[in-house]
């Protein structure tokens, strides 16, 4: 396994949705999610960090540590016990095992992180042996993310659409040849999401690595170029800004570095419909010293 990274980073994705539902609230009917006082659109970093997943699986399909632990289908406890039969413990008789070896614990985890990409990132919370007392590691991931806001205040849209197909027999006697149904869409709405990458987390505990620090830019990047479907619409990462620090621990605030990066909207533009209608901005002659930036996209 390649060595851990060195150097923290903050960095800032900017991501559109046209005609689409980014981010439904199975709690407002499937309502895009929104802030109810200011109308600004949200996005959870669960939604995103299911994204990266999706991608990193889909791109490195079956090659040794790059499995995902937290996927559809697959219990957490299968997972789990891989752990277990690789340090050669009994899951029934854990609590006798982890009397005659303390370091057990930290086994589990590190092998966890090094075969799962997803919990080497983003960490994970592995208790899922309660009557074993199995606890393959509460691991903090280095690399964290925010909720996504919008730039502007969204106005989600209630759409009515109609089928022809009928359900039931007894429908269609009922109903006649038409059912109706609802869908929500966001005419247009761009997002702002800000992360940070820990790079003594990386070091202390799961060897987050530079070939992983890649493939996250590359996972970033597309994250929603294999995840179309009709209910999102057209959405796409138009641009990754990245800050890098020349340190371990850093060398200035990440909120400072994040009010550096504007997205604003163009003079005489009233209804945005298009990335054209922003102008994005990151101001450089002010990056703190000990800092670089790079944009992607």
């Amino acid at each position: 396994m390649s060595k851990p990274i060195k150097n923290r980073y903050e960095f800032v994705v900017l991501f559109d949705v046209e005609n689409g539902n980014p981010n439904g609230d199975p709690d407002a009917g499937n309502m895009p999610r929104m802030d109810p006082e200011t109308g600004y659109g949200l996005v959870t970093d669960v939604c995103l960090k299911r994204k990266i997943r999706n991608f990193v699986e889909t791109a490195k399909e079956g090659e040794p540590g790059y499995r995902i632990y937290i996927k559809d289908g697959v219990p957490l406890n299968t997972s789990d016990k891989e752990a277990c039969t690789y340090v050669g413990v009994d899951p029934e008789k854990l609590k006798e095992a982890k009397k005659k070896d303390d370091q057990l614990d930290r086994k589990l985890r590190d092998f966890m992180c090094a075969n799962f990409y997803d919990i080497r990132t983003f960490g994970a919370v592995m208790t899922t042996f309660v009557k074993g007392a199995l606890n393959c590691g509460q691991v903090r991931g280095p690399v964290q993310l925010g909720f996504a806001h919008s730039v502007d205040p969204i106005l989600p849209q209630e759409i009515t659409i109609t089928r022809v197909a009928i359900t039931t027999e007894a429908d269609a006697e009922k109903k006649g040849t038409t059912e109706m149904g609802r869908k929500y869409i966001v005419p247009y709405g761009l997002y702002r999401v800000e992360g940070y990458i820990s790079a003594n987390l990386a070091r202390k505990t799961t060897g987050f690595s530079e070939e992983d620090l890649d493939l996250l830019w590359t996972a970033i990047l597309n994250m929603f170029e294999n995840d179309h479907s009709a209910a999102r619409g057209k959405m796409a990462v138009r641009e990754l800004i990245v800050f890098k620090h020349d340190s371990e621990l850093g060398c200035a605030p990440a909120h400072k570095l994040f009010d550096l990066v504007k997205a604003t909207r163009n003079d005489g533009v009233t209804a945005p419909r298009s990335y054209k209608d922003y102008t994005v901005t990151v101001d450089e002659t002010h990056l703190p010293d000990g800092v670089t930036c790079t944009r992607m996209g």
